[in-house]
């Protein structure tokens, strides 16, 4: 999915909520599995997409990098922690 796509699809989950066509949690859903799919989707020559693991607040964080040390440095910006206690691999 390009960013186009993506955009489009997140435009039309908040047109339905704005319509009251569905609710808070089922856009939350939508948006949620637009943006997964878009990063799980994500083609860039010079970025990949990065999961981490291990560490309560880490687990699950995703992250787009140029390389697995820049991964890593933004998975702890985002835990509040340092660049280590978690594995990264990277979403393909």
């Amino acid at each position: 999915m390009d960013r186009i796509s993506a955009l489009r699809n997140v435009e039309e989950a908040l047109a339905d909520f704005e319509s009251g066509e569905t609710d808070l949690r089922a856009t939350e859903r939508r948006v949620v599995n637009v943006l997964r799919t878009y990063a799980t989707e994500f083609e860039d020559e010079e970025l990949s997409v990065y999961r981490a693991s291990g560490t309560e607040q880490a687990d699950g964080v995703v992250v787009v990098a140029e390389s697995e040390g820049q991964a890593r440095e933004r998975v702890a910006e985002r835990v509040d922690g340092e660049a280590s206690g978690f594995e990264l691999c990277e979403v393909r």
